[in-house]
């Protein structure tokens, strides 16, 4: 318990962050309690007309069809039996807890005396879903981390740390990660690899190369190794985070000192051709070959890959022919890569034949190669062509995963199929697949076209029950569709909740929201959103303010 109250208070001097203004939770508070289940009002279309409000503009499909089947001995009456459903004892902590932390908080220490009185259990299962569920929320998450710490009989394990860890650098709360990871230190066995991996890409996701390296380089004083693993992960992250100019001094630095295996190579493959540098990743491949490693079929779909985004696919033909001639042929991953960039090219022809040359080469069909062929198939249209690969894929006993159904839910919702998405929505549930951030996306982009309030805020309900936490790329989706359709009030609430939250909105966001309120002559709220742009500027420097007065340890 004293070591978590060390860790709360010296975090806390460096989490320090502005005063930030109350939000309203009207859009979750009158949801949040019911079921993750779809409400019934969606669910029952006998007496949907019923449920919507005289002044909401949403209107209900007058056909669900796809539902009938699983309501035709229901009889319920919508607008009486709106359920809560029955909880065991863990559902009603998580829910007690989720609705004390939605409240928002000026800092971790405010949510650490607000569960000061919560009587739940604590296990590692209820912190872990805590902390996805608000993984996009460092204040609550971070103070629910603490406070949890301190209850008797509850010790953190690895993981929940590192969970913690990867929450706060996102959140770019770095003096307060690091913070905590000398507490990891202190305690002992907690920081591993995976912890430093979390760290180095979350630091060169923020664009601070030169920390991640120099992470790597003091990684043997937080009881990881510096090898050849170790090594890789660097260079991989910086590789992601496109700057490959980093990742190729750091390893011509270090491949004297650290022996490079043929996955260091790859990894500087790769990255050059993410940066489209395929001279440069041809001649990695040539100094490959000097160090003793033959290029693999990972090397070449690289190149492949790099090639199709340039959709030059002669030169894919080209190193093809290459792989069969030095007898390493293209697997699966290879052949998708390709039909999926010829289906994004529109050469729906050309990509379908590669699935002839793909049984020559003895390849077997995964889950991957179904979802790029749903994907090639509904990007020209043919959606009942697509679901049919998606039943074939089925009867074969390929179990479809969440890009499955998203890529089915996207090209739905991209055709303006609505009671088709929904009902993928509905086999997910079935099926017991957990749904992410992007299967939303295309469904809340669909509502904000479309108008469908209630649908909307039902759905991002239901994400908060799937513990999928909004990102800024979701709440930017939402306050450009809003405004675009004049909902500029719930425009402005999206605007403000995504501040208070720690996002940086774009400029690009910023000028929709502002151009929006100044046609509605909405002087008040077009204030406040310049007010929360200056808040939002200001927190780019919170940290650093305090890093140079206070010192952990």
């Amino acid at each position: 318990m004293a070591h978590c109250r060390r860790t709360l208070m010296a975090c806390l001097q460096f989490g320090a962050i502005n005063q930030r203004r109350l939000v309203r939770y009207e859009l979750f508070n009158r949801f949040c309690t019911y079921s993750p289940e779809l409400p019934d009002w969606f669910k029952f279309p006998q007496g949907e007309q019923s449920c919507v409000d005289s002044n909401d503009d949403f209107v209900l499909p007058t056909k669900l069809e796809f539902l009938e089947d699983s309501v035709s001995n229901r009889t319920h009456d919508c607008r009486t039996d709106v359920r809560v459903v029955s909880h065991d004892s863990k559902d009603v902590d998580l829910d007690d807890i989720s609705r004390i932390l939605k409240s928002k908080f000026t800092s971790p220490e405010a949510v650490f005396a607000a569960l000061d009185h919560c009587s739940v259990k604590i296990s590692e299962g209820l912190v872990n879903t805590i902390l996805k569920r608000f993984s996009n929320d460092w204040v609550p998450a971070f103070g629910f981390f603490i406070w949890a710490g301190t209850q008797i009989g509850y010790k953190h394990s690895s993981d929940s740390y590192d969970m913690i860890v990867d929450i706060l650098g996102k959140s770019k709360q770095f003096d307060v990660m690091w913070g905590l990871i000398d507490e990891m230190v202190r305690l002992g066995g907690l920081v591993s690899v995976t912890t430093m991996t979390k760290v180095m890409r979350r630091l060169a996701g923020a664009c601070r190369w030169n920390e991640a390296i120099k992470t790597f380089h003091n990684i043997e004083q937080f009881g990881v190794k510096k090898d050849t693993l170790a090594m890789n992960i660097l260079l991989d992250t910086l590789c992601k985070e496109r700057s490959i100019k980093h990742a190729i001094h750091v390893f011509l630095e270090l491949r004297n000192e650290i022996p490079p295996n043929a996955s260091s190579f790859n990894v500087i493959i790769h990255g050059w051709c993410k940066a489209r540098k395929l001279e440069e990743a041809w001649q990695t491949m040539k100094e490959m070959r000097k160090f003793g490693f033959n290029p693999c079929v990972i090397t070449y779909t690289s190149l492949i890959e790099a090639y199709c985004m340039e959709k030059n696919f002669r030169m894919v033909d080209a190193i093809l022919d290459e792989m069969h001639t030095h007898g390493c042929p293209p697997n699966i991953v290879t052949y998708t890569i390709i039909m999926h960039a010829l289906g994004k090219a529109k050469e729906t022809h050309e990509a379908l034949k590669f699935f002839d040359k793909m049984k020559k080469d003895g390849c077997t069909p995964d889950t991957s190669f179904y979802n790029s062929l749903i994907y090639i198939v509904g990007r020209a249209g043919k959606l009942c062509d697509a679901n049919v690969i998606y039943e074939e894929m089925c009867k074969k006993g390929i179990s479809p995963n969440v890009n499955t159904y998203n890529t089915l839910i996207s090209t739905a919702c991209d055709h303006s199929q609505e009671e088709s998405a929904l009902k993928l929505l509905l086999k997910m549930e079935e099926s017991s697949c957990k749904p992410n951030i992007k299967t939303y996306t295309p469904l809340l982009k669909l509502c904000c076209k479309k108008k469908w309030t209630k649908i909307l805020l039902y759905l991002l309900a239901h994400m908060f029950k799937k513990d999928i936490s909004l990102d800024l790329s979701t709440y930017t989706l939402l306050v450009h569709g809003l405004c675009q359709n004049g909902k500029l009030d719930k425009a402005s609430l999206f605007f403000e909740e995504m501040v208070s939250k720690g996002f940086i909105p774009k400029e690009h966001t910023y000028d929709i929201m502002i151009r929006a309120l100044e046609r509605g002559n909405m002087e008040r709220a077009k204030a406040k959103v310049q007010q929360l742009m200056v808040q939002a500027q200001s927190m780019k420097q919170s940290g650093h303010h305090f890093m140079a007065k206070h010192q952990i340890g």
